[in-house]
């Protein structure tokens, strides 16, 4: 339900869909005690630049009824910008490629699937790459 809703809700502020990856069901991390999550990864275009897309995502997530009360515990929405093409970009507020993508599993499941030989432009290696070589030992398992 979540998921859709964000998929909505950014296509009604300008990001275009082009692919979806199924949906993973990941055992929680550091919170342990609380639900398994649902990931996936989208790719999309649009003509935003990357802090309005941020502004998006966040306005998303609220609509979404996100609340930041405990970082790492339950949420309805988190939606993160793994890459905005193929920039590089250090911001106070955003940072692209996302700093921990490359160590989270359930960020590189759902990518391998989609763009498997995509180019990490700060490694410059494929995300395919990426998963074998991460250590995260978190189960991420496809649904659909």
């Amino acid at each position: 339900h979540y998921i859709r809703s964000a998929i909505q809700g950014l296509s009604a502020r300008g990001v275009r869909t082009i692919r979806c990856a199924s949906i993973y069901l990941t055992e929680p991390r550091d919170i342990l005690d609380q639900p398994w999550f649902l990931n996936t990864v989208l790719e999309a275009s649009t003509s935003l630049d990357p802090d309005q897309l941020l502004r998006a995502c966040l306005e998303v997530e609220e609509e979404n009824l996100r609340k930041r009360d405990l970082s790492k515990g339950p949420r309805t929405l988190d939606i993160d910008i793994i890459f905005f093409g193929r920039e590089i970009i250090r911001m106070n507020n955003l940072e692209i490629p996302h700093p921990r993508f490359s160590k989270r599993r359930f960020v590189l499941e759902p990518l391998a699937e989609i763009a498997p030989e995509f180019l990490d432009p700060a490694s410059g290696k494929t995300i395919l790459q990426l998963l074998k070589e991460v250590s995260d030992p978190a189960q991420v398992e496809r649904l659909r």
